[in-house]
């Protein structure tokens, strides 16, 4: 057998270099019986790299006492339980690594993926295009960008780090709407989307993920929590700040300066930000926890299902919303901003609710939560005519969305551990980006086909709790690497 030095789980399968929990390199072989008296393990104590010592033979005692050796962490070649003595986390590090993803999340999540379908109505108006059609741009953006750039990117940020991929998708979100802002062709619509998309993907919730998981253990959840207000704050002005350029200014003006808003907001903050709070040397960079058994464990493809069902529901109510309160219920701009600005207020208070109780209680039963409320928000449109339902779905629907993005990447890096959150959450978003472009296409060819959003907005209510059964098939606190 094998044994993992920091957190002494054992293998028995010989082809497992690497600790599936944490991705530590397993010891040589632990032996599993002995017909002798049990030895025990001489203990090893791991000191971080700049603090070791100039190379000096070992001391090792007679009798009965144990051997301390003093090694490097990369040395695990016998039989010894190890006992790592980590280097404190910087506070300030910590702190600067929060404000960068809020203000990230604020700006490629806020101001662009939800800042984007509040023009929608505009463009329909404008160009003749159908609903079908304004969705389509996400629609074909996400199908396009997840499969053939989702992984890598996953890869890329267990391999470089995600400060780099941040600036890239920064400087391509930022230039996306600067160019939909000045487009007068349909192709022009759909080239500038992918770009997007492929911003969303580069600088959006992947790296700012593993980013926070990287900086942050025991507070994960808080951290996280806070770092996803960005969102729904950005959320909130996108609105507020869309109806007032568009009311002076047209809305081609509008989104220009959104586009500049992002570069302003983001870049310097990513730029200067810290990817991990050690050194990590090149060797160690090149060594890359498998991620195979991961993937042949079905506890990976029920997490893939409930998010890809709750993300695709979430996705399709988003790019929806502004068409819905304007072409159907009649509202004005500002009364439709004020809506929507009520949901992201709401996921504010959700995202800190959320990430505080994913710190004391289950995940599994978190994320159950948010599901079901995501389904209850959605339901509440189908009494959008009775007087004050429309705020009472603001809040509801609020509360779950801003607990839906975050609450994946704690209950992944729960099952599966750091060291393979890159690439797994690359996966996972891919499949997300999928649900999501698709839902609100369906969405929208059956309100064109129909004339009514009823069928449409029923097929998001049983996304969502088709995801909660999913998510309700997950173990409570289990590891995989402990199943395996």
């Amino acid at each position: 057998m094998k044994q993992c030095p920091t957190c002494q789980r054992t293998y028995s399968d010989k082809s497992i270099s690497f600790c599936l929990a944490d991705g530590s390199l397993l010891s040589a072989p632990y032996p599993t019986q002995s017909s002798e008296a049990p030895i025990t393990p001489a203990p090893t104590v791991v000191m971080p790299s700049s603090e070791l010592p100039p190379t000096q033979p070992s001391v090792r005692a007679t009798g009965e006492q144990e051997t301390v050796t003093a090694v490097h962490p990369q040395i695990n070649s016998t039989n010894e339980r190890t006992i790592e003595i980590s280097t404190p986390i910087s506070r300030g590090g910590q702190i600067q690594v929060a404000l960068t993803s809020f203000f990230a999340l604020f700006a490629i999540v806020g101001l662009a993926l939800y800042g984007l379908p509040f023009y929608y109505d505009r463009m329909v108006n404008e160009f003749g295009w159908s609903r079908a059609q304004v969705v389509s741009g996400n629609f074909a953006s996400k199908l396009i960008v997840g499969p053939l750039f989702g992984f890598f990117a996953g890869w890329i940020v267990d391999r470089f780090g995600p400060r780099r991929l941040m600036l890239v998708g920064i400087v391509f979100a930022a230039i996306a709407l600067i160019g939909l802002g000045n487009m007068n062709a349909l192709w022009m619509f759909y080239f500038f989307y992918l770009l997007n998309a492929l911003g969303y993907v580069c600088a959006g919730p992947l790296p700012n993920q593993v980013l926070l998981s990287r900086w942050f253990d025991k507070s994960r959840g808080k951290a996280m929590g806070f770092a996803y207000l960005g969102i729904g704050l950005g959320g909130v002005l996108v609105f507020q700040i869309s109806a007032v350029l568009m009311e002076f200014f047209g809305w081609h003006v509008a989104l220009t300066v959104l586009g500049v808003l992002i570069f302003i907001i983001a870049f310097p903050l990513a730029f200067f930000v810290k990817e991990s709070p050690t050194a990590v040397s090149a060797k160690e960079k090149a060594q890359i926890a498998p991620i195979g058994n991961v993937l042949k464990s079905p506890f990976f493809y029920l997490l893939a299902i409930g998010s890809m069902c709750s993300i695709g529901a979430v996705g399709g109510a988003n790019q929806h919303l502004k068409l819905f309160l304007s072409g159907d219920l009649h509202f004005t701009d500002r009364e439709a901003a004020n809506v929507a600005s009520l949901v992201l207020l709401a996921s504010l208070a959700g995202r800190l609710i959320m990430g505080w109780l994913a710190d004391r209680l289950a995940k599994k039963y978190v994320m159950l939560l948010i599901y079901l409320l995501v389904a209850c928000g959605i339901s509440l449109l189908f009494l959008a005519t009775v007087p004050g339902v429309i705020y009472l779905f603001a809040i509801v629907f609020g509360i779950g969305l801003g607990g839906d993005y975050m609450i994946i990447p704690l209950m992944a890096a729960d099952l599966f551990g750091v060291k393979v959150l890159g690439r797994l959450m690359g996966i996972v978003l891919t499949a997300d980006g999928v649900a999501e472009a698709t839902a609100p296409l369906l969405v929208g060819t059956l309100r064109d086909a129909t004339r009514s959003y009823v069928i449409g907005f029923g097929v998001l209510v049983m996304l969502a709790l088709v995801g909660a059964v999913a998510i309700g098939l997950l173990p409570r606190k289990t590891r995989v690497s402990d199943m395996l």
